[in-house]
C-alpha cells in the first residue's frame, strides 16, 4: 500500500459577525454594534499535512456527515494511493453512523494497518491540541484587522481564504507531535 499521510483536521464556521472584535466603552453604558446579514455564513474544512505543513481548504455548506464524507473524498483525491490518518475532534458528525458506514465501505475486511483512512480523535474538549485552530484564528484576526474593507460577506470570505492560501503558518503547535517534539 501507499505512504501514510497524516492530517490534522478541523472545521471553521465563518459568520458575517466574525468581523466584530472587542469594543471599549464605559462599564455603565451598553455598547451595541449593528451587524447586518448576520445569517450569512460559510463552513470550511481544513486539513494540515503533518509532514509537509501544507494546508488544504475545502468549502462546504455546513458541517455535517455528508459534507465530511465529501471532504474525506477530497483528501483522498489530493493523495492518490496514500493511506490517510485523520486526527480530529469529537464533533458529532465525525462519530456519526454515516461516517462509520463510509469508513466500513472503504476499509472493508482489511486489517487496521491496511486501512485507507484511519480516524483518531484529539482529547475531548482540548482545541489547544489542534494546530488548525491557530490557522483559523490567524485568518479571523486578519478579517478583524481589515474590517473596514468588509462591506459585504464576499469580502470577508475572500480575506479569510487569502489568509489561509498564503500558508504563512509557524505556530509552536505545528511541532508538538512526532519525534522532534
Amino acid at each position: 500500500m501507499g505512504e501514510l499521510v497524516v492530517f490534522m483536521v478541523d472545521e471553521c464556521h465563518l459568520l458575517w459577525g466574525d468581523i466584530c472584535g472587542y469594543v471599549w466603552g464605559k462599564s455603565s453604558e451598553r455598547v451595541t454594534i449593528p451587524v447586518v446579514n448576520a445569517r450569512e455564513k460559510q463552513t470550511y474544512y481544513g486539513a494540515l499535512d503533518y509532514k509537509t505543513k501544507k494546508f488544504l481548504l475545502y468549502q462546504a455548506t455546513k458541517g455535517n456527515s455528508e459534507n465530511t464524507i465529501q471532504f474525506l473524498e477530497y483528501l483522498r483525491s489530493q493523495n492518490p494511493g496514500a493511506k490517510l490518518l485523520i486526527i480530529w475532534d469529537g464533533a458529532s458528525y465525525h462519530r456519526s453512523q454515516p461516517i462509520k458506514d463510509y469508513l466500513e465501505s472503504l476499509n472493508g475486511e482489511m486489517q487496521p494497518e491496511q486501512w485507507l483512512i484511519t480516524c483518531e480523535r484529539f482529547a475531548p474538549n482540548a482545541p489547544q491540541q489542534n494546530p488548525v485552530e491557530d490557522i483559523w484564528l490567524q485568518a479571523k484576526r486578519l478579517i478583524r484587522e481589515f474590517y473596514f474593507f468588509c462591506q459585504d460577506f464576499s469580502v470577508v470570505k475572500s480575506l479569510f481564504e487569502l489568509s489561509v492560501d498564503c500558508q504563512i503558518f509557524d505556530f509552536p503547535k505545528l511541532y508538538e507531535y512526532g519525534v522532534f517534539s
